[in-house]
């Protein structure tokens, strides 16, 4: 079992900035990586994954250009920074885990992930 853990979120204003980190622990493995975030009445939206190496990555269209995805193995940890942010962007952040990178179509579903983090708040003030 692997255990993932958030951390970063809080309160910034429209146009502001946060940098969301999310470490693992337990029976860690090299895996890909994903973000996804989660408004009240709404599903569970994806937002970036990013490859074991850091090579390859995804991005939702929303976040496009704003948000930038990246890892550091040693740390057991990934991060998400989030430019220019928009009070759409308020939400639940939640990190996830699975053994193989795949497809935008694979990467952005959460059934593709194994492993799941209790979620981070972001609220992004107008």
């Amino acid at each position: 079992q692997v255990q993932l853990v958030e951390s970063g979120g809080g309160l910034v204003q429209a146009g502001g900035s946060l940098r969301l980190s999310c470490t693992a622990s337990g029976r860690t493995f090299n895996s890909a990586m994903g973000w996804f975030r989660q408004a009240p009445g709404k599903e569970r939206e994806f937002v970036a994954a990013i490859s074991w190496g850091g090579g390859s990555t995804h991005y939702a269209d929303s976040v496009k250009g704003r948000f930038t995805i990246s890892r550091d193995n040693a740390k057991d940890s990934m991060y998400l920074q989030m430019n220019s942010l928009k009070p759409e962007d308020t939400a639940v952040y939640y990190c996830a885990a699975r053994a193989r990178w795949g497809t935008a179509q694979i990467m952005g579903v959460p059934f593709s992930y194994d492993y799941w983090g209790q979620g981070t708040q972001v609220t992004v003030s107008s």
